[in-house]
């Protein structure tokens, strides 16, 4: 859902409200032409193309260059914060850590859903299910890179279709208006991601249904640190599931990350414990994602205990991995079932703006130069391009400083001391908001 092994490489608060469009964005050098790379009908690259592209076999497998890696980590200790390390361009994959972000709603159908279950113990029982099947669909491919570290105002959004919809074909569909992305329908599950702080890369989200009337706000960052032979990432933020007619909130944590065979060919583990509970129920979820033994074991093993109330045993347990399969148990009845299953869920492709339509500072637009040296295997204009944005976060920055001027997010605003929330939920735009329904009995044994 929520893990990257990233390093914030920019060595100053180097980013510009226009995510540098008045220098690198709009006055890069077109990357060198390729003949593996899509043409429109005009000849010029198909940025969109290139970003729907999955394939990962662009830059050859990642043994291809142990001896760059093998220098880099000559310069680095056990310990070591890697945001004071530039990693080669090579690791990275083509899209942004914003885009990688809203993969957590790659199966929109399980998160809406959340609304549609009965009693409380159901809706728990699903959040359950929707954010562990979610973590598969961030990983491109078995082999671990790096999304692009998002700048300093960067936006990045999408929307999706549900199972059985496909508003966006239909010539009578209704737009919503406002929202994350005004131009989806209402029927339709939309998301938006800021980049609201440099230091530290905190990056915020937000998603909503408006008819199921269901939103999710979330922000995070990450601390990386070199453990010798992998990469640990701590995630520090936190997520709230809403449901406005029920009047019910589900609060998130995210497990940490590990780049792991860092020497030859990376891969991802996630570790440590996640809580999610709903305080107006009272359940609770304690999850823990398990590291693999070095001797033995499996990779990617999932534990799950539901509780409600001050109940000291479980009404739901789960295990499996999460990159494949989990089964939960009702304990009371001892009924078994799938909790998911990766092989029988297939990621939605998210709809995202024609990168020629999109702003200055949104995603896909910013890095389009980067990606597609990527894709065209040219590491060096891919760094070319890289720096040249850099360049210009650097003197957007100081330009800033300069005359005084604070940095003022689009999006997203400041909620206590450390938390991030989205300026217009649907839950602040809805003035017809239903009170809470008064909860039922739960009376059905599991």
């Amino acid at each position: 859902m929520l893990t990257t092994v990233q390093n914030h490489d920019l060595k100053k608060n180097n980013s510009s409200r226009t995510c540098g469009a008045e220098g690198a964005t709009e006055q890069e050098a077109t990357p060198p032409a390729a003949v593996d790379l899509p043409r429109t009908r005009d000849g010029e690259i198909d940025y969109d193309a290139l970003y729907e592209d999955d394939s990962d076999s662009d830059l050859g497998s990642m043994e291809n260059h142990g001896s760059v890696v093998t220098h880099l980590l000559s310069q680095v200790k056990i310990g070591m914060d890697l945001t004071k390390v530039v990693l080669p361009t090579f690791i990275l994959e083509r899209r942004s850590l914003l885009e990688m972000y809203a993969d957590s709603f790659a199966h929109p159908d399980q998160f809406v859903k959340i609304v549609d279950m009965p009693t409380p113990r159901d809706r728990m029982v699903q959040v359950v299910r929707w954010y562990l099947s979610s973590y598969h669909a961030g990983r491109k491919s078995q082999v671990a890179k790096k999304p692009y570290n998002p700048i300093l105002g960067e936006i990045f959004r999408c929307h999706w279709d549900l199972d059985g919809e496909s508003v966006e074909s239909n010539p009578n569909k209704q737009e919503v208006g406002d929202g994350p992305v005004p131009w989806c329908s209402p029927d339709q599950l939309s998301f938006v991601a800021e980049q609201v702080s440099h230091h530290p890369p905190i990056s915020a989200f937000y998603a909503e249904h408006v008819n199921k009337r269901i939103q999710f706000d979330a922000w995070v960052w990450t601390k990386s640190k070199f453990l010798g032979l992998s990469i640990g990432v701590h995630n520090i933020g936190r997520g709230l599931v809403t449901l406005l007619d029920l009047g019910e909130e589900y609060t998130l944590t995210f497990p940490n990350g590990y780049g792991r065979s860092i020497l030859t060919v990376p891969w991802i583990e996630l570790g440590g414990s996640v809580v999610i509970e709903c305080q107006q129920t009272g359940h609770k979820a304690n999850i823990e994602f398990l590291t693999k033994p070095f001797y033995g074991g499996k990779k990617h093993r999932v534990t799950c205990e539901i509780f409600a109330g001050t109940e000291k045993k479980p009404f739901y347990t789960a295990q499996g991995e999460w990159n494949s399969r989990m089964e939960g148990r009702w304990t009371e009845s001892g009924r078994s079932e799938v909790l998911f299953d990766v092989s029988a869920m297939k990621p939605r492709r998210k709809r995202v703006a024609p990168v020629s339509r999109q702003a200055a500072g949104e995603s896909r637009r910013v890095w389009r130069h980067v990606t597609a040296a990527l894709r065209a295997a040219d590491t060096d204009a891919a760094t070319a391009a890289k720096r040249r944005l850099e360049q210009a976060q650097r003197d957007a920055a100081k330009k800033r400083a300069d005359s005084g001027d604070k940095w003022i997010t689009q999006l997203f605003s400041p909620k206590g001391e450390e938390g991030w929330e989205y300026n217009e939920p649907l839950s602040k735009r809805t003035e017809d908001s239903k009170p809470p329904q008064q909860k039922t009995p739960e009376t059905e044994v599991r």
